[in-house]
């Protein structure tokens, strides 16, 4: 959703929430055969980088909720109703009711929730540019 490399926002950024859905879809690397450990190896990555650039991560995966993980420098959550859109609904409010959105980072390819943010104060980056920077770690 963004071109701006991932290094200019990291120096400026605090929060950094993932719908992890959609980052976890937007590379077909097999993830559809087991959705759990898929989920399970992006908060992983996730925890490398949040270690990294000391930057508190927040991921919100659609679904119900499983062990995946996370819980030393990355929050995980499930959304908080089942069907379309859930999760981005639940990183939507978030923004809204945060103290500081511009303090956000949304990452996200969703153009209708990437607007959402932007509208309400968050930044955005897309799913394929936090990847690059995960696959650099």
């Amino acid at each position: 959703a963004s071109g701006r490399p991932l290094r200019a926002s990291l120096g400026r950024m605090g929060e950094w929430v993932v719908d992890g859905n959609n980052v976890v879809g937007s590379r077909p690397d097999g993830w559809w055969r087991d959705r759990a450990a898929a989920k399970r190896r992006l908060v992983e990555r996730l925890e490398r980088f949040a270690a990294a650039h000391d930057v508190p991560v927040t991921v919100i995966f659609d679904g119900r909720a499983t062990d995946v993980g996370g819980g030393e420098r990355v929050q995980v959550g499930f959304a908080s109703r089942d069907g379309r859109d859930a999760a981005d609904d639940d990183i939507a409010k978030l923004v809204v009711g945060h103290p500081d959105p511009g303090s956000l980072t949304i990452v996200t390819s969703d153009r209708d929730l990437a607007q959402r943010v932007r509208d309400d104060g968050a930044q955005v980056v897309g799913a394929a540019t936090l990847l690059a920077e995960l696959d650099a770690l």
